[in-house]
């Protein structure tokens, strides 16, 4: 279900609880949101469509990945960036990393351990703040 994405920083700055196997239909409407809102944005937190869970769904190209419970375990090569954010007006600048390794669940709630670099690691960083309630 396609979802009414919130824009209330009070709300936004929540810290999220751990996500649940109960959790993963809000993992779907994470995806179905995300797909809405393709031609604005690449990656959603969970307490962006008012969830506050630890779950993060981000697009990479055609292919849209739900994570629940992401936890960066490595990360190498910071630098600066500006960033928006679908949630909040205008961008900000924000200290990222150029690479990154994140265990996560998948949506079959599987323990995964995957590297990301880029951009994709760049949209995986914003959404995680998301879940600590860090507002870029």
């Amino acid at each position: 279900m396609v979802r009414e994405i919130v824009r209330d920083p009070m709300f936004l700055s929540q810290k999220s609880a751990p996500a649940t196997r109960e959790d993963l239909p809000a993992a779907q409407d994470l995806l179905d949101t995300l797909r809405a809102n393709s031609e604005r944005c690449v990656g959603l937190a969970a307490n962006m469509i008012g969830v506050t869970k630890r779950i993060i769904a981000v697009s990479v190209g055609p292919v849209s990945r739900a994570m629940l419970n992401p936890r960066i375990v490595s990360k190498a090569e910071p630098y600066a960036a500006e960033e928006g954010c679908l949630s909040l007006e205008g961008t900000r600048p924000a200290t990222r990393y150029r690479s990154i390794e994140v265990e996560y669940r998948d949506s079959a709630f599987i323990l995964r351990r995957q590297r990301f670099s880029s951009f994709t690691a760049q949209i995986i960083q914003h959404e995680i703040d998301h879940c600590e309630g860090i507002l870029i």
